[in-house]
């Protein structure tokens, strides 16, 4: 039996229908994804599910009992709890059915607070609230209104688990957090024991989370099996299909208004049910609601800069005795797309400042390039005021914008970002989280700029408009930085990565060519040739003898026979020492060299020579010490 059964469903937002005649079931230990343009209804389908609003229409069936736990893409909390505090919120029931319990209140019904109580497991909630944050890695006596984003997610999510719900339903989950806690949290959702309902637009996420995908499109719910990468699969031969079938009934439409605009003896003869047929097909037309255009980007590179955007030489940048960036270097030329990854709090903007000339740095060289113009997209949409309309947000005091060589209303502009005219004198402050995230894509877009910095592009954007984006920027002749946990659109767009691996060497920042995935494999392959080096070092170590000291006499009744060296091998008896010295310098060279960040801007050929050198060492010394061995034993 479903957990939750949604029929004949019906929502609208003024004329437009968000949920049209729609109908989903859940089951237990389903994953499900709900995908859908920006504005077409998922947050309130999830609200729907979750009990907080009802459709205008239809019937929502919950099986009796289960427990639903919702979590807002941006969640509330009480203003100076703790983080242990805010936790129990989601035992709020247990923790009042153990109060009543205890006060031994002669109103209540003891005997059915007892059973509600075994029920839900509540004599030992304590405990249960402390399993979860040791689970999440949370510290109880830490004050959530001062936690990071991605803290106040952690602290949210253990909320919702304590509970220990039949349905989980989480509104865009993967916001504010870095790349280790979305792999984190796609494990956490995986071990998930009950079902699970979700909206999100990372699509990596999906593919490592979901066991299916449930489309909102124009007010219809199409179900599909499997992640997102099987559900790409399945929707374009769907798009193709469809694409089809309207262009027959555009045709069959055609024919039969050229049919009845025919001269007078046709109309006298014409068949009434054609007539009527034709109107139907009207009628059908008029109702059809053709896919939703996509957003049209388009951007001002601006004047053309040099060559040189940056270059940092052993720069080092600290605050309040914590180092942040140390001993980096790099270059970065016009048209170079860089991504930089680290978890939050490790430094990324002021590493990025300094790359862009607006923070000098305590030790090391900085040279900025000439005629930089740079245009921001800034993740807490800080620079949208909330009182002023769209078009003022866009164009202050003019209905035109220039963009490049060409001149656009300001109108025309919001309507490539799928803004329509009747939309451009509301208040910034009416729209959704991610029409304000397309709405900062416009602004930013019209300014002349040949340097890009995007922070968290990717929050509350769509999945077409983000494949949108990626087109954009792969086009782009600017630079871009970008800051962003959604790995797939970072693969899709940069040239190169600047990571942060400071968890043995703080302020440690290293580049790779490639995107993220590409990131991961050489800093695996890093990781294994550099505990290779130690346990080589540590076992060559381990088998250098002690220097040969002088043999003991020989037993008078039992003298052991030596044999002689000759010259040839006492004279390389005499020389081992020396070479083994050595090769074990040589080693320990090397060794360094593979554990530091010089070798990896040397390229490959260079990377390939000293790892395959510090393998071949080993073997010699053993060889050696063999042979010193077998010499000194003679």
């Amino acid at each position: 039996m479903a957990l939750i059964t949604l029929t004949q469903a019906h929502l609208a937002f003024g004329h437009v229908a968000l949920l049209d005649n729609a109908d989903f079931s859940l089951e237990n230990g389903e994953r499900v994804a709900i995908i859908g343009r920006n504005g077409a209804g998922k947050s309130s389908l999830l609200k729907i599910l979750a009990g907080m609003e009802k459709p205008d229409d239809g019937e929502l069936q919950v099986q009796g009992g289960i427990q639903r736990f919702y979590v807002p893409q941006e969640p509330a909390f009480t203003p100076g709890a703790t983080v242990f505090e805010t936790v129990s919120e989601g035992l709020a029931e247990v923790k009042s059915l153990r109060e009543r319990f205890e006060r031994h209140d002669p109103a209540d019904d003891l005997d059915a607070v007892q059973t509600r109580l075994e029920a839900l497991d509540g004599w030992n909630w304590e405990r249960r609230v402390e399993e979860t944050l040791h689970r999440l890695v949370l510290d109880p006596a830490g004050v959530v209104q001062n936690l990071s984003g991605g803290m106040k997610k952690r602290v949210a999510l253990a909320r919702a688990l304590v509970a220990n719900p039949e349905v989980l339903l989480l509104d865009e989950p993967t916001n504010h957090l870095d790349l280790d806690a979305i792999d984190w949290l796609a494990g956490l959702l995986r071990e998930f024991r009950g079902a699970l309902v979700l909206i999100t637009h990372d699509r990596a996420f999906l593919d490592m989370v979901s066991t299916r995908i449930l489309e909102l499109d124009r007010g219809q719910l199409r179900s599909y099996p499997g992640n997102f990468t099987q559900f790409q699969a399945a929707k374009a031969r769907e798009l193709e299909a469809e694409a089809l079938a309207n262009a027959r009934f555009d045709k069959l439409l055609a024919q039969e208004e050229v049919w009845i605009r025919k001269g007078v003896e046709a109309r006298r003869t014409r068949s009434v049910a054609r007539v009527q047929r034709l109107h139907q097909l009207r009628n059908e037309r008029a109702a059809r609601r053709d896919v939703q255009g996509n957003v049209r980007l388009e951007i001002d590179r601006g004047a053309a800069g040099g060559k040189l955007v940056a270059e940092l030489d052993g720069v080092t940048k600290g605050y309040g005795g914590r180092t942040l960036v140390k001993d980096f270097s790099t270059t970065i030329l016009r048209g170079d797309k860089i991504g930089l990854v680290g978890p939050n709090g490790v430094g990324k903007t002021t590493l990025l400042k300094m790359i862009l000339g607006q923070l000098q740095p305590d030790s090391g060289t900085l040279r900025t390039g000439t005629n930089l113009q740079v245009a921001y997209f800034d993740q807490m949409r800080e620079v949208l005021n909330p009182e002023a309309t769209l078009a003022d947000t866009i164009s202050p005091g003019s209905e035109w914008i220039e963009i490049g060589n060409s001149r656009k209303h300001v109108m025309s502009y919001l309507g490539d970002f799928l803004f329509a005219p009747a939309r451009a004198n509301s208040p910034v402050k009416s729209l959704s989280g991610g029409e304000r995230n397309r709405l900062l894509l416009a602004r930013l877009f019209a300014r002349p700029a040949n340097v890009l910095v995007l922070d968290e592009p990717t929050n509350d954007l769509d999945i077409e408009t983000l494949e949108l984006l990626e087109e954009l920027l792969a086009d782009y002749n600017g630079t871009v930085f970008l800051v962003s946990h959604d790995r797939r659109f970072v693969d899709n767009v940069v040239t190169s990565i600047i990571a942060w691996e400071g968890e043995t060497q703080a302020g440690f920042w290293r580049e790779y060519e490639g995107g993220i995935e590409d990131w991961l494999v050489q800093r695996e392959r890093t990781r294994t040739a550099q505990a290779k080096a130690a346990a080589q070092a540590a076992k060559a170590e381990a088998a250098v003898p002690p220097p040969p000291s002088a043999a003991p006499a020989a037993a008078p009744a039992a003298p052991k026979p030596r044999t002689k060296l000759s010259y040839k091998e006492q004279r390389e008896l005499d020389e081992l020492p020396a070479r083994i010295e050595a090769l074990e310098q040589e080693q320990a060279t090397l060794a360094a060299l593979i554990g530091g960040s010089e070798l990896y801007t040397q390229g490959a050929a260079r990377i390939t020579e000293v790892t395959t050198r510090h393998g071949a060492i080993d073997e010699e010394l053993l060889a050696l010490m063999e042979r010193w061995e077998a010499l000194s034993s003679r």
